[in-house]
């Protein structure tokens, strides 16, 4: 593929003007609603929400959460083998629009309905989209990281947007209108798509590696078979026939989760191949996964536990005269706004980390993979040292103040930008290149085990058992320390190796 002379956007091609807008509605919809779920879940009844327990809303969350990321496998399939990334991210976020939709519609009765159908039109979209990015460029396209960068500016920006309305909307016109708005973020992403697909590449169209003749029925006739499947599953669950405890399931679907992970890398491991350099080098990536499985249950917190603590022990009462309460007639700060910390530190620290890691190089100072994940969990833990400390006070029947959840949040900004993009990059230099596309999936299964970890972590976290709270912080802040110090450990050792495969592959 050549490179593109087309520069219509930000000196991009116009492809991207596309991707970027569709990427930041869906966004907004995606984390407007996640924002939402578990302070939905645990309210009660006589407020319009659930009234489950936090033990059992933690972990559907983190059902729902570890869902998205899983299901992204099967997604890419269906784009690569059968229907190709374009018409995969427009049935995608149609199916999203109509869970959102639900959603709105009847929270009560309809909601994991509502949630199934979210989940699986982002398991379509997201991979999709994402690939799709890097096809509106040539091989020898030097805009593509810079593409990259644009494109991640869309996804925080929605996920702003997302925050921003759906916290507004909920403290002050209710869950419906809450819901509601995630579904015409959706709408406005499939709008501007439909008008501008045109624009995007040709080998955005067509499957990359399509099924041909009788394996290309046989592989519709499997993807029927587990539609139907899932919809008997869905009715049945809903008429009360199958009875599902969440918490027992989210235990089970994280042992499955584990399980497929090691029998997948294990399978490339021994049955790859593999030379003594890439099994080397497949060490580094196993501690990188180790500790982007570690990582994400702690910062996964965001939507569950750390959702609570502000809405039930943070002082978020406005004073008169602010502009909040002048202008909108807003008498405290929504608790979801407390979670836009994260992508708006994200807008404002990526271009200083990506400079970082360039001058350190430049100064001789370079981090292997594994030592920057290290301290990106470290950095991570740090933020649970400051709920420890917070979560005292709370003990104690106090309101803290809003900054010790935006340290926190602080904190674990730093720590993602430390550890997510230097994971990805290090999937994409350690892994054979054979299987590369393989590995980044067995590394996205660290996404739904730290996910569904995060929320049966968070079921621990019941408001009315506060005096627990500062043990269960600690806890995990300790733990993700020791975690990091053994990953710090071995990578004396994966240094050498990762620098062997960097060495190899030039």
């Amino acid at each position: 593929m050549k490179s593109s002379n087309d520069t219509s956007f930000f000196g991009h091609p116009g492809g991207l003007r596309t991707l970027f807008f569709t990427e930041m509605w869906e966004r907004m919809s995606y984390y407007g609603m996640r924002a939402l779920l578990v302070l939905f879940m645990t309210a009660s009844l006589q407020t319009q929400g659930l009234g489950f327990t936090v033990a059992t809303a933690g972990a559907i969350y983190g059902l729902y959460t570890g869902a998205v990321y899983f299901l992204g496998l099967p997604g890419g399939w269906l784009a690569d083998r059968l229907i190709g990334g374009k018409n995969a991210v427009w049935y995608g976020g149609i199916i999203i629009f109509a869970g959102h939709v639900v959603l709105a519609i009847d929270l009560q009765n309809l909601f994991f309905v509502g949630l199934i159908l979210v989940a699986s039109g982002t398991g379509l979209l997201k991979p999709n989209i994402s690939a799709m990015v890097g096809q509106q460029y040539g091989d020898d396209d030097g805009r593509r990281d810079s593409g990259y960068a644009l494109y991640y500016m869309g996804i925080n920006i929605g996920s702003l947007i997302a925050y921003l309305v759906t916290g507004y909307l909920q403290e002050n016109w209710g869950w419906h209108y809450a819901f509601g708005a995630a579904a015409i973020g959706m709408a406005i992403g499939l709008i501007q798509y439909y008008f501008s697909n045109r624009s995007l590449s040709a080998d955005s169209v067509a499957p990359a590696n399509p099924y041909q003749g009788a394996a290309k029925q046989r592989a519709w006739m499997g993807v029927w078979a587990v539609v139907a499947l899932a919809v008997v599953v869905i009715v049945l669950a809903h008429m009360g026939t199958i009875v599902i405890e969440p918490v027992a399931l989210a235990q089970q679907v994280a042992v499955v989760f584990t399980a497929i992970f090691f029998l997948y890398f294990g399978f490339i491991y021994f049955k790859g191949q593999l030379s003594d350099n890439e099994k080397k080098r497949m060490w580094a990536l196993f501690l990188v996964c180790v500790a982007s499985a570690c990582f994400w249950s702690g910062f996964e917190q965001a939507g569950s536990s750390l959702n609570l603590f502000a809405q039930n022990y943070t002082d978020r009462v406005l004073e008169s005269g602010s502009l909040l309460t002048s202008w909108f007639g807003m008498d405290a700060i929504p608790t979801v706004w407390f979670q836009l910390s994260n992508s708006l530190f994200i807008i404002i620290l990526s271009p200083f980390f990506a400079a970082l890691w360039i001058n350190l190089a430049k100064r001789m100072i370079d981090p292997s993979y594994t030592i920057k994940c290290a301290i990106g969990i470290v950095i991570m833990a740090s933020g649970f040292l400051v709920m420890f400390m917070a979560s005292q006070y709370a003990a104690q029947g106090l309101k803290v103040a809003p900054m010790w959840l935006v340290t926190t949040y602080f904190l674990h900004t730093v720590g993602e930008l430390c550890l997510s993009p230097v994971a990805l990059s290090a999937v994409s230099k350690l892994a054979p290149k054979r299987f590369a596309g393989q590995m980044m999936g067995v590394f996205v299964l660290t996404y739904s085990i730290g996910n569904i970890i995060a929320g049966l972590l968070s079921g621990n976290f019941d408001p009315e058992n506060v005096e627990q709270m500062p043990d269960l912080y600690l806890q995990i802040a300790l733990f993700s320390i020791a975690i990091a110090i053994v990953i710090g450990l071995m990578s004396f050792k994966s240094r050498f190796w990762e620098k062997a495969g960097i060495e190899e592959k030039a």
